[in-house]
């Protein structure tokens, strides 16, 4: 009987852990989150260097760079990318090693709000519907401001959009070009290993490639577009 109660209590209080993040994120529609790296760095004494700020401070051209880099059906998806899970999953199957990513920016962003960072089925299990709820429960427009101010974009603790263009460039996010938005767009995969304030061959090809496209898909950024 002991271990009988001590299995439901475990039970119980998993369900609830669970199921928190679906309470919490309709509130992230007027709250500024507090993503789970920030925190972790804050607990472990690290450094981090992050400002919050509204989408309509940073720049156009980075909104859309980041759009056409990570999710280009963004503003279509439901919050998950069915096509892409798929192909995902089955280059996992063909090479373990070498297995592409499928995450939509609603997906990162409810990775890094609720979950741990690491690749794990169970992970992506517990990702995925989070994502769709958060698009229930939130505009796209404040799913991609939030993911442009969790979005790690430094090499020690810079966290996003505003730290790293200013880290990166010396500039309010606002004020970026379409080619610095392009550059930064290329160092979201790992900002430990690729950098825009010095940017090596491939972050500069990226770059170059995410312009070109930004310029010419112009309206993947059109459910986001505002003041």
């Amino acid at each position: 009987m002991p271990l009988r109660r001590l299995a439901v209590i475990l039970a119980f209080v998993a369900a609830v852990l669970v199921l928190i993040p679906y309470a919490i994120a309709p509130f992230y529609r007027f709250i500024d989150p507090v993503s789970m790296p920030v925190l972790w760095r804050y607990a472990t004494g690290a450094r981090v260097e992050r400002t919050d700020v509204p989408l309509a401070r940073i720049s156009p051209a980075l909104r859309l760079a980041v759009i056409v880099a990570e999710d280009g059906s963004f503003c279509r998806n439901p919050g998950i990318d069915l096509g892409e899970i798929r192909a995902a999953l089955e280059q996992s199957h063909d090479n373990l090693d070498e297995s592409r990513g499928a995450s939509t920016i609603t997906q990162q962003t409810a990775k890094n709000l609720f979950l741990w960072q690491g690749r794990s089925f169970i992970r992506k299990a517990m990702e995925i519907p989070l994502a769709l709820w958060m698009t229930l429960v939130l505009p796209k427009r404040r799913i991609l401001e939030i993911y442009l101010n969790i979005a790690e974009w430094g090499p020690d603790g810079e966290f996003g959009a505003e730290a790293g263009a200013r880290w990166a460039f010396g500039k309010s996010a606002h004020n970026l070009t379409a080619y610095q938005a392009a550059e930064l767009a290329a160092i979201l995969p790992n900002p430990m290993l690729r950098s825009a304030r010095s940017p090596s061959v491939l972050v500069h090809r990226l770059a170059g490639i995410y312009e070109r496209r930004a310029a010419e898909f112009s309206g993947l950024d059109a459910c986001v577009r505002g003041p």
